[in-house]
């Protein structure tokens, strides 16, 4: 056994994040490295453990790669999907791996399809199956073969492979060993993990692949025009691929990825933050899409109607309570940071969710898509801000209770936004209520200077105060919306990225990286600026902050130019669709009349 190889065969350290690809079927994801590996895999559901888990030292993996190891890695996006293509270049031929999880995806299945191909020459790969549930804690048992068929049970999980005849079990794991496929030829390996037994027949892998190709090809929306159009589609995937039909999207698809190394911040963000979804809920609207819109609109006026004033900012994907944090002392964990599931964000009370609850749902009001439930918590919304409006809260950055500026004026958008879709009788009371607010604001959250400050007690920039603005708080044209937003790139730019905010004298960088979504931000403020140039380039700059595969993170780290934090980051996916589309970088592809 070689030194760091860990019993179960688990003996891939985890890479750079950029080179991660995504696979997901909007009840749970999958990473795959550049080696072929699926380095994380929750299973059944987003937040449960996971049954491969070698990004966070668990011994669990699924590799498929070259037998010959001198290779160079790429790969690839097939169109407006997650499905994932690893191409291989090594010194005797190019070896192709077709990646996807079923999709649309059942509930307590998992069914992960990997296709290799020998584009040139006969391709030789190595398989490596070595499922372990519960973060690698739970070996493999009740083995059993039948032909190309491989059963088995890990924890409380059923498995089931086909197309491996040739594995066998080793030293390394419980199926490995060799495939050669022919030159111009392919071969299909399919992987199912069921929270039930398996009472059916094994799926054939070509009707599989039909499936999820028409599927993808139905459910992402063609966009026309502009440099960005790719990416805005894939972007538009993503949050397809971490939405559970119906219900909420997780936020990311990891856990426990450092947004600084060592600084003991590392979050599991598994679970549905409903201003992310509201985020996306928008951009699918500005593009004509209105699956994730519907989608959006249901799981969030459920919450509301349910909870009211007692509204946590994040839910699980079902609308249950997310369980309390703890940490994981049995894993390594990803470098510079200690595994955790769970978070502590539950039992916050953050005031601008309420505001971008509004806004989501006048968006859908609009487009004439919110209907009685919604309309109901359409003003259970307004009624909660009325009550509450004047209280301390959390705020966007999940920071202790305070008069935070931006909260207060994130609930004057929703509010105006909500009375342009109200009738008569609500809209005045509405609009009266944002002018409080915002008068309100104006006498303790003004700074001297002429500009938003971050909060009633703190004269300092924050690069969410972009966002009231943007959305719709202030007129067009008031000056207290240019004078912040000059003062947050003065204050808080570098190189073409904006930071939240300066938690201590450091220098920007030292104490976090800088925030994708601010800087998306910061396009859209400059484009309603007036100032395309700008606008253009703060897209095209963060835009450019990813990796091969597309995915973006929460943080990039500037000098390093590393991506930073979970993988991949739900609300930069669903901003980065919104600039590109509001700029003109890639126009929805509208039906003929």
């Amino acid at each position: 056994m070689r030194p760091n190889e860990q019993p179960g065969g688990g003996d891939h350290a985890p890479h750079v994040l950029r080179e991660y690809a995504l696979l997901a079927d909007g009840h749970r994801g999958a990473l795959v490295g550049p080696d072929g590996n699926i380095s994380w895999l929750c299973a059944p559901g987003w937040a449960d453990p996971p049954v491969f888990s070698s990004l966070l030292g668990g011994s669990g993996d699924y590799l498929v790669t070259p037998a010959n190891r001198r290779f160079v890695w790429g790969g690839h996006y097939e169109p407006g999907s997650l499905v994932w293509v690893s191409r291989w270049v090594t010194t005797s031929g190019i070896i192709e791996c077709r990646e996807a999880l079923l999709f649309p995806g059942e509930q307590q299945r998992v069914s992960l399809l990997r296709q290799i191909r020998a584009l040139d020459q006969d391709a030789v790969v190595r398989v490596r199956l070595d499922p372990r549930a519960d973060f690698g804690r739970e070996p493999v048992r009740e083995v059993r073969r039948d032909g190309p068929l491989w059963w088995a049970r890990s924890g409380g999980l059923h498995l089931r492979h086909s197309g491996g005849q040739p594995l066998r079990p080793n030293g390394a794991g419980p199926l490995c060993g060799e495939l050669t496929v022919p030159a111009g030829g392919r071969h299909d390996l399919v992987l199912e993990v069921s929270a039930q037994p398996f009472d059916d027949e094994p799926p054939d892998p070509a009707e599989s692949w039909r499936t999820t190709e028409h599927s993808w090809r139905t459910s992402v929306p063609p966009l026309t025009g502009g440099p960005a159009q790719r990416d805005a589609v894939f972007a538009y995937s993503v949050l397809r691929g971490l939405t559970r039909p119906g219900g909420g999207m997780v936020a990311a698809a990891t856990t426990s990825l450092p947004e600084r190394a060592l600084a003991g911040r590392n979050y599991d963000y598994r679970y549905a933050w409903l201003r992310d979804q509201c985020l996306a809920g928008r951009a699918a609207g500005l593009i004509g899409r209105f699956d994730l819109l519907d989608d959006a609109v249901a799981f969030l006026a459920e919450r509301v109607l349910a909870d009211g004033d007692a509204l946590a900012p994040a839910y699980t994907v079902d609308g249950g309570p997310i369980p309390q944090e703890r940490e994981l002392g049995f894993l390594p964990g990803y470098p510079g940071a200690a595994p955790r599931v769970g978070n502590w964000v539950g039992g916050q009370f953050q005031l601008d969710v309420f505001g971008e609850v509004l806004l989501l749902l006048a968006t859908a009001g609009r487009h004439d898509r919110l209907g009685d439930v919604g309309r109901r918590a359409l003003e259970l919304t307004a009624d909660v801000i009325r009550d509450r409006w004047g209280r301390p809260d959390s705020g966007i950055w999940e920071l202790p209770a305070r008069q935070w500026t931006h909260s207060k004026l994130m609930c004057v958008a929703g509010l105006r936004a909500a009375a342009g879709i109200a009738p008569a009788r609500l809209a005045g009371r509405w609009v009266s209520l944002a002018d409080t607010i915002l008068a309100d604001a104006a006498v303790h959250g003004l700074h001297p200077s002429g500009r938003w400050q971050r909060a009633y007690d703190d004269g300092r920039v924050d690069s969410a105060l972009l966002f009231p603005g943007i959305r719709g708080a202030l007129p067009q044209g008031d000056p207290r919306t240019e004078a912040t937003r000059q003062a947050v790139l003065a204050e808080l730019e570098s190189d073409g990225y904006l930071y939240r905010f300066r938690p201590d004298r450091r220098p920007l960088g030292d104490a976090e990286g800088a925030f994708l979504l601010c800087g998306f931000a910061a396009a859209l403020a400059a484009w309603q600026a007036g100032d395309v140039v700008a606008a253009d380039r703060w897209f095209e700059r963060n835009r450019a902050a990813c990796g091969p595969a597309g995915l973006f993170t929460e943080e990039y780290d500037v000098q390093q130019r590393q991506l930073r934090a979970n993988l991949p980051q739900a609300f930069v996916h669903a901003l980065m669709l919104e600039t590109a589309v509001t700029l003109g970088q890639a126009e929805p592809c509208r039906p003929p009349r």
